[in-house]
């Protein structure tokens, strides 16, 4: 027999990010959970699944904000002023 040599398996390193929740909110997602029969941490990499997978080597175009689509609010903002400054 053969004895073929198996390639070494790449190291995962895990990275920690941590946040807080109000006690409310805790509540919230245990009771969620628990109705759900998974656990706090299965649920949030399940929410956040897209964002961590897609995104690994670059981020599309179509993402970005541009400064145009910024001040696209700003003039519908203006444009309701000045209607409304027209009509008194």
């Amino acid at each position: 027999m053969l004895n073929k040599k198996r390639k070494k398996t790449k190291k995962v390193r895990y990275r920690i990010i941590s946040f807080k929740l109000s006690q409310k909110q805790k509540k919230s997602l245990d009771n969620y959970c628990k109705a759900r029969k998974t656990t706090p941490t299965k649920l949030i990499k399940r929410s956040i699944k897209n964002f961590i997978e897609k995104f690994d080597k670059e981020v599309p175009q179509e993402y970005y904000i541009t400064e145009k689509q910024l001040d696209l609010f700003d003039e519908e903002k203006n444009k309701l002023k000045k209607v409304e400054y027209s009509n008194n």
